[in-house]
């Protein structure tokens, strides 16, 4: 999979992408991610990619001319994306979809805001990768990367992991998990997942799962359909594990 980054701190999404599940997914191949620096189809001795908003107003906006010519010299694949408060909010699914494309690409806007000609002619769709302002769009760039990456064939060592964690096929979060040792500090380690009954302990996970989905997120709930009478048996069979609640401000 191909994937463009244009932006003006290459170094920071290149960097970030160097290491670990993404950086071992550029070494094998598996993605080929190119950032193009914005400043480098600049006109002035300044290279500046910004000026003052007609009409006046605070803070200064992203020029068209750079961001056009950046994109049109690296004819990089398509969607092309930006990364903006007002987009479509990036989720699991539109990872998924975007996992099983060829390639797609992302503008990182900087500043007060970008010229709107960019967003009427250049780029195919917004996204926002949450209800929160960033200085500029390399922070939510990375996380798309990284959403996407993992996804693809060969990068993640369990093919499992994509179908059972949180927001996978099953619609629910994730259950809570448990290493070594079985007592530390006095907490233990449900006696479930001790017993060796895995049939028992898939029983368990899905119960978990659900419990924590139905106080965590209602929001999915609604959207996955009522229980079924097995899940409402689960979860009476087994009840759930502590979790912390919502801190207060």
């Amino acid at each position: 999979m191909r994937i463009d980054v244009f932006t003006l701190f290459p170094n920071l999404v290149d960097a970030f992408c160097s290491e670990s599940l993404l950086g071992r997914a550029r070494n094998e191949k598996i993605v080929d991610l190119r950032c193009h620096d914005l400043r480098e189809h600049t006109t002035d001795v300044h290279h500046s990619v910004d000026d003052a908003p007609f009409g006046g107003g605070a803070g200064m906006v992203l020029s068209a001319e750079p961001v056009f010519t950046s994109v049109e010299k690296a004819n990089p694949p398509r969607p092309l994306l930006l990364l903006s408060p007002g987009g479509r909010p990036f989720d699991q699914h539109f990872a998924n979809s975007l996992s099983a494309l060829d390639g797609f690409s992302l503008l990182c806007g900087r500043y007060e805001g970008i010229d709107h000609r960019i967003r009427e002619h250049l780029i195919d769709e917004e996204v926002s990768v949450g209800d929160v302002v960033l200085a500029g769009g390399e922070v939510g760039a990375c996380l798309i990367i990284e959403a996407v990456t993992r996804l693809l064939p060969g990068v993640m060592g369990n093919a499992v992991s994509p179908i059972t964690e949180s927001f996978g096929q099953s619609g629910l979060l994730e259950e809570p998990h448990f290493t070594r040792p079985a007592d530390f500090r006095g907490f233990g380690v449900p006696e479930v997942l001790r017993g060796g009954n895995h049939a028992q302990i898939e029983r368990w996970r899905l119960a978990q799962a659900l419990h924590r989905t139905i106080a965590k997120r209602p929001d999915l709930m609604a959207k996955r359909g009522p229980l079924t009478q097995t899940e409402q048996r689960l979860l009476e069979e087994f009840p759930p594990v502590p979790y912390p609640s919502h801190f207060t401000i």
